[in-house]
């Protein structure tokens, strides 16, 4: 006689204990009210549950839970040998995953001592499609942000456009969003031949298309009263909450790691740095923030071009090029304690390792995401404003939960 074992069993209190809430109806003044707005919200951008306490239509704080996406890449990270934990670096922030490959690669070599012997083609390459990926993010970013203020056709313009950029990463990696295309020392393989030609015609094609976005969003009158002087985010407090990216150029400072820490080939290129400057509102405000994001997919086209000029002439590509050549057999550095960042497009994405000297898996891998610092200051910007206007906090924050719960 079998029995039938039960793998679960309802109660009603299993909820509450497995994600308690910080605020109880007895805490509450006369008036108040607690709301749960999502997981299932479209505008909570995946899995996030926002408990928020209300006055009426004033929001007297925000409490913001963490869903279950991706976890536990810091468990697999000190499971793998270095090498194979890439796939996993680019189910964070899944909407740029070349950025989080670039800068967890990066940070591996500085420890093996090999940073100095990455071929030029290979950086030129790292950073041509990382920015081909910024641009990417920044798209899904600034179209769901123009989704949730109520304009569907800008959210359709980019993510046709974004298609474009999606099938030149696959055309090079053979993967639609998860690439593991930048490998330590080195790269997957070379781009494919007529890949610089066809990247400069979506180029041409793009530039005046992103003159229409600025012109059809960011520039209507809707769209500003929406989101100028809401969610204003104060330099002070974004500095303090380690906020990074377009969060805190947002804010008014010109802070961005492709400069401060001139790392790859960066040095070599002219770009500028967007910030926000109040021309709407505040500075530091929504509107603030999604201007930046725009004004960085400018700036990564012309880094783009810069890029694209290299592989054409200086570092074209030759039948001796090979980019496993500073691939290491075995990777295992010295025993130390490193942190290696890098400029991904929500900020600063950080690894931090501990190594023992013996083996080629980490005794530590800790991220520092840059959406879990973003997301954090929620609350702090959020008292005091319309429930309504909280959707345009959210999307104005540009949270990729695979990075936040990791």
């Amino acid at each position: 006689m079998t029995t039938q074992t039960i793998q679960y069993e309802y109660a009603p209190g299993h909820f509450r204990a497995s994600e308690p809430s910080l605020y109880r109806p007895d805490m509450l003044e006369e008036g108040e009210m607690i709301l749960n707005m999502g997981p299932q919200h479209p505008s909570t951008h995946g899995v996030l549950r926002f408990e928020v306490v209300t006055d009426g239509e004033i929001i007297v704080d925000v409490v913001p839970h963490l869903g279950y996406l991706h976890r536990c890449f810091e468990k697999h990270a000190q499971s793998l040998p270095f090498n194979q934990t890439i796939p996993f670096v680019d189910r964070l922030d899944y909407l740029a995953a070349m950025n989080s490959e670039h800068a967890f690669v990066m940070g591996v070599e500085k420890m093996l001592g090999i940073q100095n012997d990455i071929l030029k083609r290979t950086e030129y390459i790292r950073v041509l499609v990382a920015e081909l990926n910024r641009i990417a993010a920044h798209f899904v970013g600034i179209g769901t942000y123009a989704l949730d203020m109520g304009a569907y056709t800008p959210f359709l313009w980019l993510m046709r456009d974004r298609e474009h950029i999606q099938r030149l990463l696959e055309w090079v990696s053979g993967a639609r969003m998860l690439y593991n295309y930048i490998w330590v020392g080195g790269l997957f393989y070379d781009l494919p031949v007529g890949f610089e030609e066809r990247c400069r015609e979506f180029i041409t094609y793009l530039k005046p298309k992103l003159v229409e976005l600025q012109q059809v969003v960011i520039e209507n009158e809707i769209f500003i009263k929406r989101t100028a002087n809401v969610g204003v985010l104060p330099l002070p407090v974004a500095i303090n909450y380690g906020c990074t990216g377009p969060m805190l150029r947002g804010s008014g400072l010109r802070y961005d790691l492709r400069r401060v820490d001139g790392y790859s080939v960066y040095p070599d290129l002219d770009f500028d740095i967007p910030i926000g400057e109040g021309q709407m509102g505040t500075v530091g405000d929504c509107w603030d923030r999604n201007n930046v994001r725009v004004l960085e997919c400018h700036e990564s086209i012309r880094i783009i071009e810069q890029c694209l000029d290299k592989l054409l002439g200086d570092y074209k590509r030759t039948r001796d090029y090979d980019p496993q050549a500073v691939v290491p057999k075995k990777i295992r550095p010295k025993a130390m304690d490193f942190y290696a960042r890098a400029e991904s497009s929500k900020g600063e994405l950080g690894f931090f390792f501990r190594t023992d000297g013996r083996s080629d898996v980490p005794v530590r891998c800790k991220a520092r995401s840059c959406c879990f610092h973003n997301l954090s200051v929620i609350s702090e910007i959020s008292k005091g404003a319309m429930l309504a206007d909280l959707i345009a906090i959210i999307g104005s924050i540009d949270v990729v939960m695979g990075e936040v719960d990791r």
